[in-house]
């Protein structure tokens, strides 16, 4: 099937890349942390990792690319695009459940700088992108943390176990003109949330 189907591929992946350097070029323009990565640094492959996973499917059905301080593969918060058919295409970002170490610290800085946590996320420009973090149950401790009490104001932040914020790119927005500018504008809003939970880790 990819034999058969390689140079459609090679085309959209070509112009996929394409889109990601505009964004990578906007976006540098006001985070320093984006200035070095280039698109491949960002993109991911089409391969799917099925050694783990029930569905063997080997191929991905959506691109996706994530601009993160030391590229895909770090450890920093990143902005994150994803495109797919179908309603599926979503712009946001933010750090996706971190190992122990790295949470315990992010936890420590919202504990620590909460009333500068809850400004963020109730900022207009964060609002009217994301409304809000994403709260998935299945990602969150039932009990504040140990070394917390459970009246802490950042209490139901505390118990997150991935902080991430999406919205959604319907079909036809994703074939204006202008995406490239409304993607932009969702990474500039989530932009203060990306640097305060970088600032933990550093």
């Amino acid at each position: 099937w990819f034999d058969q189907n390689r140079e459609k591929y090679i085309a959209v992946k070509t112009e996929f890349g394409l889109f990601v350097a505009a964004l990578l070029q906007k976006m540098s323009l006001v985070d320093n942390d984006l200035k070095e990565l280039e698109p491949k640094q960002c993109t991911f492959r089409i391969n799917r990792d099925i050694r783990f996973s029930k569905n063997k499917t080997p191929y991905k059905i959506g691109l996706g690319a994530s601009l993160n301080r030391e590229g895909k593969k770090s450890i920093y918060a990143g902005y994150y695009f994803h495109l797919q058919p179908g309603g599926n295409s979503f712009a946001g970002g933010g750090l996706w459940m971190p190992d122990a170490v790295v949470l315990k610290k992010l936890r420590q800085e919202i504990d620590y700088c909460f009333p500068e946590f809850n400004k963020i996320i109730h900022a207009s420009a964060f609002q009217k992108q994301y409304g809000a973090l994403e709260r998935d149950e299945k990602q969150m401790l039932v009990n504040v943390p140990r070394g917390y009490e459970k009246e802490n104001p950042a209490a139901d932040f505390l118990k997150m176990k991935s902080f991430i914020a999406t919205k959604n790119i319907s079909d036809s927005e994703i074939l204006q003109s202008d995406l490239v500018k409304e993607v932009t504008n969702a990474f500039k809003a989530l932009m203060p949330l990306i640097k305060f939970i970088n600032r933990a880790l550093e």
